[in-house]
């Protein structure tokens, strides 16, 4: 599991961290370091909706906080399309979530906008870490500015991250009541202590596509969370069924109109599946987690309240 000295001798007092990241093994032999922090990324300009990408600041509770806008080709705001939060792990911030994940491709072939959000010192205040800040306030502040100057579909709003971003999507979809149609958790959980209230669930019906691997050292506490969410919604769930080898996809349709998605995929650690990425990505499961994700939220838009 990707959690530095500190984070490990804290392991043995208290809940474990999950969703973090840093240079240890996540149980699968893969060992994952933090982006370069000369990674390439955008330059901060005017804020001017428009395709390709902008790094965008804007402040909250006092502090500049940063997030990065993919438009795809053809884009103009008098056409609202869907838009994707895509949250990265700990350590690192959204120009390694946009090479990790290959969500820029994908929303040029399908047509709908990508945010980055870049959590303080690399992380985003989750259910179980990492910092203090308001990351749910910030992030429903920016979905509301992308509604309003990107002309965003307000019904098309989705949320989707790896670790601690996965983390993080699960607090979003109970915190941001009335935004969000569908959240997709890569190696991430409904765990910590929120998440123990039985009442910590969404308000209004939000549908879950998560990715848990066999070998992920917390794959335990993810199958876990994923019940008590499923138990608490109401959820009947299907039989597995089969996709690619030995991983499996499991459709539970709950008492709120939500689905949950359960992809298992036995031979995957801590990662994102169908990613090149030489850190966090894992090509051999034989799934792409984004191709799957998109499909997932595309058929998932929010109902009307």
């Amino acid at each position: 599991m990707r959690l530095g000295p500190l984070r490990i001798a804290a392991l043995a007092l208290l809940l474990p961290l999950v969703g973090c990241g840093s240079n240890t093994d996540d149980g699968s032999g893969r060992r994952e370091t933090p982006p370069s922090p000369s990674a390439k990324r955008p330059a901060t300009v005017k804020e001017v909706p428009r395709p390709g990408d902008q790094r965008v600041t804007m402040t909250w509770k006092g502090q500049e906080r940063v997030y990065t806008v993919h438009a795809p080709p053809g884009y103009t705001p008098g056409k609202p399309l869907p838009l994707v939060v895509v949250m990265h792990p700990y350590p690192a911030d959204g120009a390694y979530a946009a090479r990790l994940t290959g969500f820029d491709a994908k929303a040029d072939a399908e047509g709908f906008l990508v945010a980055y959000p870049n959590g303080v010192n690399q992380g985003y205040n989750a259910l179980v870490c990492c910092g203090s800040e308001d990351d749910v306030g910030f992030i429903g502040a920016m979905t509301k500015r992308l509604v309003g100057t990107w002309k965003a579909d307000p019904r098309r709003v989705y949320a989707t991250g790896i670790s601690n971003g996965a983390d993080m999507s699960f607090r979003l979809a109970v915190e941001l009541p009335g935004t969000l149609a569908a959240i997709a958790p890569v190696s991430g959980g409904y765990i910590g202590t929120a998440a123990q209230n039985p009442a910590y669930v969404p308000k209004t019906p939000v549908s879950v596509a998560t990715f848990v691997g066999g070998r992920d050292a917390y794959y335990e506490q993810f199958e876990q969370g994923i019940k008590s969410w499923s138990a608490r919604l109401g959820c009947r769930s299907g039989r597995p069924q089969a996709v690619k080898g030995a991983n499996t996809r499991t459709r539970a349709t709950c008492r709120d109109t939500s689905e949950v998605l359960t992809y298992r995929l036995p031979d995957m650690g801590h990662n994102w599946p169908g990613s090149k990425d030489p850190r966090m990505g894992e090509e051999a499961t034989g799934v792409t987690a984004t191709d799957l994700i998109w499909e997932f939220f595309a058929a998932h838009a929010r109902k009307s309240s």
